[in-house]
């Protein structure tokens, strides 16, 4: 018995010495570094808004980027964040669509969602106002080209915008005097998409819509200037993002001219009518056989093809609606690195972190691990973008968000933990 006893001391004596003799780990400090992280707004357009599935709604709202990167600053100093939620009884916002399951040939079936909407008005288009404090200022369809007109407060303007503005206010402040008059320590600055992306998705076939030009540079570069000068008047530290290439999202490269013309080819009648390429018509307005460098938009409904010889037939070709052409994908593509040109010396000249996300959204093209999660640009399946092929999902903004957070830390020498990625979704399946 006695035996047993010292057996007992004795190994609770050489556990107590293990204790007392193990190194301490030294656990650095959270820190807001040079950074001021205390108020902290998020400037931007739809990716900012946490816009997904074709629609804006709250459950998108509440895992957009800025949220994200607002809670992981908590640990350094930062206050709290308020976003234009909708309320749980208008949930669904603008309505969305969502995967309700597959055809035969393996499509996916998307459904509007259309209760529990936010709309005060139909005609004109009209969202639910929110009057309370914002500090998530993302508002989708805003664009730098556009920042600085005060019409887009208006009924008649950008609705998102609209829903944000005192009634007292519509139509007589802009975007960027509505950004830069909200009081702020700290920024985050993701506009330029849209510069870009309207043209884009038109096939750079704007037909007069205003909204929907490519942006001029020097224009852009004047208005972003002014823009982040504002931002920053009061001595204020941020970060700012690039703007990604057009080619790095499914809503480009998920309909493509190659799997189009297997299709033809497979089809007996075609074959027949030697009729198993597609035709399009370009942006110049020639007609000609699409090549692999032409991007076909996610929109397009393949069921057309052949009907009347749709798109088979010099006669009757594809619209260029349908197509950016590879002329065009090169001037889209010039224009953005130019943007991105322009976004890195304001950058430099204020200061500011330099978030590259063309460059993270190209790695995703081609896949990309993230906390033990795949990502890729294929549309559904890819985990990162949402069911309109452009927007991000839980998934897309947990990564931007991190990115933002990799940024801020290496210019500010601050410790802002960053998001476990595993932690979010991707698309919902039925």
């Amino acid at each position: 018995m006695k035996i047993k006893n010292i057996q007992n001391w004795l190994g609770a004596l050489a556990l107590i010495a293990f204790v007392s003799c193990r190194p301490e780990i030294d656990v650095p400090a959270s820190s807001a570094g040079s950074a001021n992280f205390s108020k902290y707004i998020a400037v931007g357009n739809s990716l900012t808004a946490g816009y997904a599935d074709g629609g804006l709604y709250l459950e998108g709202q509440k895992v957009a980027y800025p949220n994200l990167i607002a809670e992981q600053m908590k640990a350094v100093g930062g206050g709290s964040f308020t976003s234009p939620f909708f309320t749980e009884a208008q949930a669904n916002g603008s309505g969305y669509v969502k995967l309700t399951g597959f055809n035969a040939d393996g499509s996916p079936v998307l459904t509007q969602v259309s209760d529990k909407l936010a709309y005060r008005s139909s005609s004109p288009l009209l969202l639910t106002k929110y009057t309370n404090e914002i500090q998530n200022l993302g508002v989708p369809g805003m664009s730098v080209l556009f920042s600085g007109q005060t019409v887009m407060s208006s009924v008649g303007g950008n609705m998102y915008f609209e829903r944000l503005v005192p009634d007292a206010n519509a139509g007589t402040i802009s975007y960027q005097q509505f950004a830069t008059s909200k009081s702020h320590t700290f920024f985050t600055f993701w506009l330029g998409n849209i510069d870009a992306l309207n043209w884009a998705t038109s096939g750079g076939n704007p037909k007069n819509d205003p909204t929907k030009v490519l942006t001029p540079l020097a224009t852009f570069t004047g208005l972003l200037n002014q823009f982040v000068t504002a931002l920053t008047a009061n001595n204020q530290k941020g970060a700012i993002a690039t703007v990604p290439d057009v080619s790095a999202i499914p809503f480009f490269n998920t309909v493509t001219v190659a799997a189009i013309n297997k299709a033809l080819e497979a089809n007996p009648q075609l074959q027949q009518a030697g009729a198993t390429k597609l035709i399009i018509r370009t942006g110049t307005g020639a007609v000609r056989a699409a090549v692999d460098e032409d991007l076909i938009v996610l929109t397009f409904d393949r069921t057309k093809l052949g009907v009347g010889g749709y798109g088979v037939s010099p006669l009757n070709p594809m619209e260029s609606d349908y197509v950016l052409d590879k002329d065009e994908v090169i001037t889209v593509q010039n224009a953005i690195k130019s943007f991105n040109s322009a976004i890195k010396q304001v950058a430099d000249a204020k200061g500011l972190a330099f978030v590259d996300t063309y460059a993270i959204l190209n790695k995703i093209k081609t896949g990309q691990d993230f906390d033990g999660v795949h990502v890729s640009s294929s549309f559904i399946t890819g985990n990162a973008f949402s069911l309109d092929g452009v927007h991000l999902t839980p998934i897309g903004n947990a990564i931007v968000a991190n990115a933002f957070i990799a940024a801020i830390n290496a210019k500010f020498s601050s410790t802002i933990p960053k998001i476990n990625v595993a932690n979010y979704s991707g698309v919902k399946f039925p």
